[in-house]
């Protein structure tokens, strides 16, 4: 009935972490984690995304996995060309408060150096390589692997928020994309919204008439968006201004370099200026010159936020167009350095970071973590070998996907990788500038937030006095 086993399998014999470990390291998360690689199913999948995020991140070399092309011809290699340095990193970014406005083309910081501790010098120079400056050693140590985060977002609703906050503010992140959602949903905590822990099985109509959403798990009341059109109205108008004075300029001196020309990622670099805390993704993204990129921008309550004003105030215009340029050029100029992708959901964010590397044959390095599945051929199940077969991931490279929640995932992937060196691997962020004051955070920021709330409902039960134009219409705007 069993066939006789001629071949013993070559690989490792499944065995899982043991709790009863004589070296008393039952309870270590680093022998746990160590452990995942053997363990079978997603277990293995998780240390597998361990491993390349490691080797992404240390910008180790990439190692080949044999591949079935059926016959079809692979694609030519990105001739790596030469790479002038990058511009110095503008330090004075937050101007002072009493500071004049500027009508001039709104500040974009240029893209920030990798700031993983691993360099390009860990490569050996390319035989062919005839460029002074690439067989620099000097210069080689200073080029690090350009690293995208991707992230959908209701990570940005969950607690998944601060990890990715922390991976910013200490520079180990170079390229963000994100929907619409994540860039509100961490903004609106700074202003007083706060997000609670609910149950999957509350009732829709229920929560309604409560005037409360349903995230997953998650509650978030509509006075959230409220206090968002409160905060954000006056920074639509001041970027209003600024392009209207910019035209004017323009007009006057013929000059294209007066005219303001905003864009998704200048709107988000912006609104992290505005909002001056540190709790804030954006806040360190503008901070450290870390450019954040959302073509979906309007998909949430940002776009319901940009619907009312274009009725209070017509005539702001956001340009997509500029901006995929940009995000297109951080991967066409990285050579030769390499690039990673790390991608927690799918959706636009997934596909904007894949298609940005495609613009040079592929990425380097691929990490993803989601749920969807490949059946129905969305973008956002497909493995990664399916983003191989069109250029966006290198056919050398070992991407990896694990089928589980990001929640869970992601900060044991940061424990095992960016965080396990922390010291070696971080940058301090940037200074400061003189007369910068952070805003009010946590309980104080709360409490602002419930005065503000208590005093635009008295003003509507006194006949509509300090009502807004939306007043919260946007609510369940986090989709993405």
């Amino acid at each position: 009935m069993l066939v006789p086993t001629n071949t013993t399998p070559d690989g490792p014999i499944v065995r899982g972490h043991d709790f009863g470990r004589p070296d008393g390291r039952g309870r270590d998360l680093d022998a746990i984690m160590d452990a995942m690689m053997t363990t079978g199913f997603q277990a293995t999948t998780l240390g597998q995304a361990v491993e390349e995020l490691n080797r992404m991140v240390r910008f180790l070399p990439a190692l080949s996995r044999a591949r079935t092309t059926s016959g079809l011809p692979s694609l030519p290699r990105q001739t790596r060309r030469p790479c002038a340095p990058p511009p110095p990193r503008q330090t004075d970014f937050f101007p002072p408060p009493s500071s004049p406005p500027q009508h001039k083309q709104p500040t974009v910081v240029p893209l920030s150096q990798p700031q993983i501790h691993w360099r390009l010098s860990d490569d050996p120079v390319p035989a062919d390589c005839d460029d002074p400056q690439q067989r620099d050693p000097a210069w080689r140590a200073e080029q690090r692997a350009v690293v995208y985060l991707g992230y959908t977002s209701n990570l940005v609703s969950a607690g998944t928020r601060e990890q990715i906050r922390w991976l910013v503010q200490h520079r180990m992140v170079d390229v963000l994309v994100t929907t619409a959602g994540g860039v509100e949903e961490d903004l609106i905590k700074c202003v007083g919204g706060t997000t609670h822990l609910g149950d999957w099985a509350l009732r829709g109509a229920d929560l309604r008439s409560k005037g409360l959403n349903r995230i997953g798990n998650m509650l978030v009341p509509n006075a959230n968006y409220c206090a968002f059109e409160d905060w954000i109205m006056p920074v639509l108008d001041a970027m209003l201004d600024e392009q209207e004075s910019g035209d004017a300029a323009w007009r006057a001196s013929g000059d294209a370099g007066d005219r303001v020309s905003w864009t998704p990622s200048k709107v988000i670099e912006r609104l992290g200026r505005e909002v001056r805390d540190p709790s804030s993704v954006y806040y360190w993204a503008a901070r450290n010159g870390i450019p954040v990129f959302c073509p979906a921008l309007t998909d949430g309550s940002i776009g319901d936020m940009l619907y009312f004003h274009s009725y209070r105030r017509p005539g702001l215009k956001i340009d997509l167009v500029e901006d995929i340029r940009r995000v297109n050029d951080t991967a066409m100029r990285a050579a030769p350095r390499r690039t990673g992708m790390l991608l927690l959901g799918g959706g636009v964010p997934k596909h904007h970071v894949n298609n940005a590397n495609l613009m040079r044959n592929g990425a380097d390095y691929a990490v993803m973590v989601n749920t969807a599945q490949e059946f129905d051929g969305s973008d956002s199940g497909a493995k990664p070998d399916e983003a191989v077969s069109w250029g966006k991931i290198r056919p050398e490279a070992r991407p990896v996907k694990v089928v589980a929640d990001a929640t869970v995932i992601f900060p044991l992937l940061v424990a095992q990788t960016f965080a396990r060196d922390f010291g070696a691997r971080a940058r301090q962020p940037l200074p400061e500038a003189p007369g910068y004051e952070a805003r009010p955070t946590g309980d104080k920021a709360a409490q602002l937030a419930q005065r503000r709330h208590e005093e635009r409902e008295e003003g509507r039960r006194q006949g509509g006095a300090g009502a807004g134009t939306g007043a919260g219409a946007g609510a369940a705007a986090t989709a993405g």
